[in-house]
């Protein structure tokens, strides 16, 4: 039983908070803003639980899809399913129960949330597959990982405002700059058995991109926010935002795989000092 568990928790990384954390922030900041400060209790502990439960389910779904990809990868050859450690059919059942414990969450909001929560639940199924078809798959992920925006709009308001899609799109750019990152640690072995990501599409201006993308997440959501009359505190995470876009830059600009994944790995700091500045402005 305790290897058994052990394999589960394998499976959905849980020793890898990073990217449930990734997710986190954004909906997060979603939510103070949507209701104009604090949400309530409620909605964090439902958004943050359905996070963690989502994201263990996603990764259930991509070890199955990507299977005979990753066992071709330094980084994911012994994934549980990859490594033959576990069945394609357990591994499904189990992004399938956490997938119902998340909807179960989401039953206790109103009927917006829950409809948006089957749109999300579509691009999440779709993501392990756009690699396959897509130059630019980072894109396709980050409308996933960033749909907590919307449904966080949903459950405050019972609508989704077009600030809801702005700061969606602000979000995707952020997306595509960490995994971007993330993408640059396998681009040699993606190259060999001819997956897609942003790290090969971009080639040798993969850096200056994943720039570039930092730069329009950090404005759009500042813009969208009215960061002018948001105060000194807000302006503050601001800085340290950006202070770390500096250093991510410091990590990559070698191309290395130490160095990208260590980026890559630590942007959920980047996420979490928005969400300060977000929820700070609000006092």
């Amino acid at each position: 039983m305790t290897d058994k568990l052990s394999l589960y928790l394998d499976l959905i990384r849980w020793n890898r908070p990073a990217g449930w954390l990734l997710l986190l922030w954004p909906s997060l900041a979603a939510l103070w803003v949507a209701a104009g400060g604090f949400p309530g209790w409620h909605l964090i502990a439902v958004f943050t639980l359905g996070t963690i439960l989502m994201r263990s389910a996603g990764c259930c779904i991509n070890d199955v899809a990507d299977r005979d990809f990753d066992k071709h990868v330094k980084r994911t050859a012994n994934r549980p399913v990859t490594s033959g450690r576990m069945g394609t059919k357990e591994a499904l059942l189990v992004g399938a129960v956490l997938a119902v414990c998340a909807f179960g969450l989401v039953l206790t909001t109103n009927g917006a949330t829950i409809a948006w929560s089957f749109a999300a639940l579509a691009v999440t199924l779709g993501y392990p597959y756009a690699k396959r078809h897509v130059s630019m798959p980072q894109a396709v992920l980050g409308v996933a990982f960033s749909f907590g925006i919307p449904m966080a709009f949903a459950a405050v308001q019972g609508a989704v405002p077009l600030l809801a899609w702005g700061l969606l799109l602000g979000n995707l750019f952020w997306v595509l700059a960490y995994d971007t990152e993330y993408a640059m640690v396998d681009r040699d072995d993606d190259l060999k058995i001819g997956m897609k990501t942003s790290a090969i599409t971009l080639g040798d201006h993969d850096v200056p991109a994943i720039m570039g993308f930092y730069a329009a997440y950090l404005f759009i959501w500042g813009a969208l926010l009215n960061a002018p009359q948001q105060g000194l505190w807000f302006w503050l995470a601001w800085a340290v935002s950006a202070g770390q876009v500096v250093w991510h830059y410091s990590l990559i600009r070698l191309r290395s795989r130490e160095g990208c994944f260590k980026a890559f790995r630590l942007n959920h700091w980047l996420g979490f000092s928005v969400f300060v500045g977000v929820v700070l402005s609000y006092r």
